[in-house]
């Protein structure tokens, strides 16, 4: 017996020695304890910095790791979290932010809206029709200020702006005045809105859309003549790529969007931002006095910040859902993007063609990024695993540049604005975006990423161009085993730059990817896409089908399986299955084509897309 108490002991020592620490979280803490899982911290700012402290000090406990245990629950944030190099872990001592459970720790940025009410009085402009189905509620203040926001959730389902029209039924314009900044449209029936702060104009151009703030509508005879608001209408009547259409194929359609006249259906909703009134048609069965209804408040919820002498490593984040988060740029300078949802600050076309590095190039432009749910910074060996990001307002995941050996798997991403993962170095504000990159400092590219078993489906959902994943200027990172699909332009993007000119892309995998029902609303999109010279890249073994045939785009035949945009070169292309040998090449340099299409062997198809160890996490939404 004594020898048996000796040699549990000993179990018991060895196993302490080889645990981690552990700090537990709890969103139902009312006082801060220990952080021991009966007495949890009521914060993860404050998890964070009890771990920060330990590390500072060597606390021995810390030898195997630290591990912030997040208890089930909505953990709401009052600012973006930063995460900073004093928080990094090592290889044998990483840090791990995870959930108790899987999915149900929520790193939430969003507001409850409560306090909802039957409409009383039908406000000034809204339909007779439709006063006694609306609901309104008082919008609260923020932090002392009334707040905005583009996105409305009622019981985790994103509720509808009020339109004119949905997709399906999308009027065309009439006619694009450059010279006046104006674009013309069929009158309305009412002939007259009550205002139009607020109101905006969708149109889809080519690849990409356009959101522009209408500043006045003049009816003129049977066409409503639109302005806009500056800086977006400079832009929108400057930039030449991608213009709106006006062809006999068919010109650009457009929805009217966020006015009170526009609020007459079921899962619609209005912000009277001067009010502070929020109005809403519950869908059939809502009860708006029971629903659990959230507006996104914070862009960035989780921020990693390094630099490239102190970069952030060895943090790993698992099992948890980051959700409801914001992008305002649209509502107060308007949206007009160049492609895949990078936005311009500034384009024009040249009236003498030609650039050191483009001896015909005939425009110009400079470009914005939008904000990502989670953003990292110059970081080595971050991990996230099983995680989910949904309901957010612009990009899900954004590695910004200088990421070394990170690690991308078995996440989901579903119910995104823009696009779900962002990778890489695109153009900085003050460069033009057609300039190869090639830095002095090879610390600011990202590189060596594993991107693998994710989930990824509904994205782009507001902002068209934005491909499901999108990596610009990146070197030797595996895209692989990803199923990507329901996507309103192309699924996988890799490269930016529309130069031959050699720069820092190379050594790229795009391998094993299912990619399905794409191309929902835009063309001159690809299931997998590239742009530029990317020595030694590899397209393989991809399973790619389904691409959609929306009626009103402006080129039918431009949606491809596979598409080498703009200078795409030296690259090798092999046993992809295709459903159609539909393969799309503008102006390419030397690549080496080999076995794609249906003829492809069938065993290709079946070991794409997400491996078994991870088919749950599909199963699981």
């Amino acid at each position: 017996m004594k020898s048996l108490l000796v040699f549990l002991l000993l179990i018991a020592a060895g196993f302490k020695a080889y645990s981690t620490a552990e700090i537990w979280v709890s969103p139902e803490a009312c006082d801060s304890g220990a952080g021991t899982e009966q007495q949890t911290m009521a914060s993860l700012q404050e998890a964070l910095r009890k771990a920060r402290e330990m590390r500072r000090l060597g606390d021995p406990s810390i030898k195997n790791g630290i591990e912030i245990i997040l208890k089930d629950g909505c953990y709401s944030l009052d600012e973006t979290l930063l995460i900073r190099p004093e928080d990094s872990g090592t290889q044998d001592s990483p840090t791990t932010i995870r959930a108790e459970h899987y999915g149900k720790a929520v790193i939430s940025g969003g507001l409850k809206i409560e306090g909802w009410e039957p409409l009383k009085k039908r406000t000034k402009g809204m339909d007779k029709s439709i006063a006694s189905k609306v609901w309104v509620v008082k919008v609260p203040k923020y932090q002392g200020r009334n707040i905005d926001f583009r996105q409305f959730y009622v019981n985790g389902q994103k509720a509808l702006a009020a339109v004119n029209t949905d997709t399906s039924c999308m009027q065309r314009i009439l006619a694009v005045d450059y010279e006046n900044q104006e674009i013309h449209i069929p009158a309305p029936e009412q002939k007259k809105y009550l205002t139009t702060d607020g109101m905006e104009f969708f149109i889809h151009q080519m690849w990409e859309v356009a959101i522009l703030r209408i500043k006045n509508i003049r009816i003129k005879g049977k066409e409503a003549v639109l302005s806009f608001h500056a800086p977006e209408s400079r832009l929108e009547f400057e930039h030449p790529w991608p213009p709106p259409v006006v062809s006999e194929e068919g010109n650009s359609p457009f929805i009217l969007s966020r006015a009170i006249e526009f609020l007459d259906e079921p899962g619609e909703w209005y912000h009277d931002l001067e009010q502070a009134l929020l109005y809403y048609i519950p869908l059939e069965g809502q009860d708006m006095q029971q629903a659990e209804c959230i507006v996104p408040i914070l862009e960035t919820l989780i921020s990693v910040q390094g630099s490239l002498d102190r970069p952030v490593e060895h943090i790993r984040f698992q099992g948890l859902s980051f959700a409801y988060s914001s992008w305002l740029r649209p509502s107060q300078q308007g949206y007009v993007p160049l492609q895949a949802g990078m936005f311009l600050l500034d384009a024009y076309k040249l009236q003498e063609p030609g650039t050191p590095d483009k001896a015909a190039l005939e425009n110009q432009a400079w470009i914005g990024r939008q904000a990502a749910a989670v953003e990292l910074y110059a970081v080595n060996n971050t991990v996230f695993e099983a995680c989910r990001f949904e309901h957010l307002g612009a990009s899900g995941l954004d590695y910004l540049e200088a990421s070394v050996d990170d690690r991308i798997e078995g996440c989901v991403f579903q119910d995104i604005a823009g696009s779900a993962l962002v990778m890489g170095r695109f153009s900085d504000p003050g460069t033009e975006t057609h300039l190869p990159y090639q830095p002095k400092d090879s610390r600011e590219i990202s590189r060596k990423a594993l991107i693998t078993d994710n989930y990824i489906f509904n994205c782009g959902s507001e902002y068209w161009g934005c491909p499901g994943i999108l990596a610009g200027y990146v070197q030797d990172v595996h895209i692989q085993h990803n199923e990507v699909c329901e996507l309103p332009y192309t699924g996988i993007s890799v490269g930016w730059g529309w130069t031959r000119t050699a720069n820092c892309m190379k050594d790229n995998r795009i391998v094993a990817n299912r990619v399905h029902h794409f191309g929902r609303h835009n063309y001159s999109c690809g299931g997998l896409y590239t742009l530029s010279a990317q020595t030694g890249t590899l397209i393989a073994e991809n399973y790619v089908y389904d691409i959609y045939h929306p009626d009103y785009v402006h080129d039918k035949n431009q949606g491809y399986y596979i598409y080498l945009d703009e200078a795409s070169s030296w690259m090798t292309i092999r046993d992809n299955w295709c459903s159609l040998p539909k393969f799309g090449q503008n102006q390419p340099g030397l690549n080496h084509w080999e076995n794609n299409g249906p003829q492809v062997d069938e065993s290709i198809k079946l070991k794409a897309g997400i491996r078994a160890q991870w088919q749950h996490i599909k199963s699981a939404l």
